[in-house]
């Protein structure tokens, strides 16, 4: 193992710059040449990288987002536009790849490996946590405690109006970050896509719970119902005559800012154990942790155990073999 590329990909979350830092020093420690890939899939298509020093990971460890880049290529989900890639780390004598990112990275990941049958470590980088195989993702940590921030703001001005607020927060088809912001702000209610949201229960529950009380909060995951937080509003607010209803999407804040501690902690020991498992011949793993100690699974499972709606990722991976 003589040179390493590493990427991030899809979408960006906090950590990702702590875990690039773990990778680049892990590397040179061992004597082996760090080589960043910019923009994720795309850049590789594209032929942009370059070998990257100490320099380059200087002071970056409490910065958010990604110094690489990231990014979603179209054009890798074709077996013409993976040739490009393939062509590219050829030419600059790759021998192990690690990938910081979430599913989608990790299916594009796999198929790469299997196309080009090079030693690939997948990194668990997104805020959703909705990764098979480990407790917490990258990013997921930290924003968390973004979410709990704004809840706690926005309690209040839904207390000095008396008024029900429902807050929409990120996690795509996953409610990890919903449920648990919802407990740490002490949220009313929580609404999650992995259960049916039964509106006159909702309702009945509203009603019960505004007695006496300030202000109402309930967290909604982006996923729920198909509409998240500006559908329900709408639903509920009818049969709620004299209620103060609002809604606030919170947003692409969730992605960004210093990662916590934890995501500093964890981005850094799963980035330097990904070069020590390329270098023990490792391959096709994804680095997790469980409790406080890191562990492994196959990329393949922590893609396949975790179903989408309507196509499984399996069936997925099978589409994008041959397109």
């Amino acid at each position: 193992m003589k040179k390493i590329a590493l990427m991030t990909s899809g979408g960006d979350s906090p950590g990702m710059n702590a875990c690039i830092r773990a990778i680049v020093k892990t590397a040179i420690h061992h004597n082996v040449v760090p080589f960043g890939i910019y923009d994720g899939f795309q850049g590789m298509i594209e032929k942009r990288g370059s070998v990257m020093n100490y320099q380059d990971v200087d002071n970056i460890i409490y910065r958010g987002g990604t110094i690489l880049g990231t990014a979603r290529s179209e054009e890798f989900r074709s077996v013409e536009g993976r040739k490009k890639a393939i062509e590219y780390l050829k030419e600059q004598e790759i021998d192990g790849l690690v990938v910081i990112g979430g599913d989608g990275s990790f299916m594009g990941a796999h198929l790469l490996g299997q196309e080009m049958d090079i030693p690939i470590i997948g990194l668990p980088g997104t805020i959703d946590n909705d990764i098979y195989g480990t407790d917490h993702t990258i990013g997921f940590d930290t924003a968390l405690n973004t979410v709990v921030e704004a809840i706690d703001k926005i309690r209040d001005t839904a207390s000095s109006h008396h008024r029900v607020f429902f807050i929409e927060v990120m996690g795509r088809n996953a409610g990890f970050i919903a449920l648990n912001s919802a407990i740490a702000s002490g949220a009313e209610s929580v609404l999650i896509p992995e259960e049916v949201t039964d509106v006159e229960k909702l309702v009945s529950q509203i009603k019960t719970q505004n007695k006496g009380r300030r202000s109402t909060i309930i967290v909604v995951a982006e996923g729920d119902d198909k509409g998240g937080a500006k559908d329900i509003t709408e639903k509920v607010t009818p049969h709620l005559p004299g209620y103060n209803v609002r809604y606030s999407i919170l947003g692409h804040i969730q992605r960004g800012g210093s990662p916590s501690a934890i995501d500093r902690i964890i981005a850094t020991r799963m980035g330097a154990h990904s070069v020590e498992l390329l270098m023990k011949g490792e391959s096709n793993l994804m680095v997790g942790v469980y409790g406080d100690k890191l562990s492994t699974c196959s990329i393949f499972d922590s893609i396949n155990k975790n179903a989408v709606p309507e196509l499984t990722k399996l069936d997925l991976l099978e589409k994008l073999r041959t397109q």
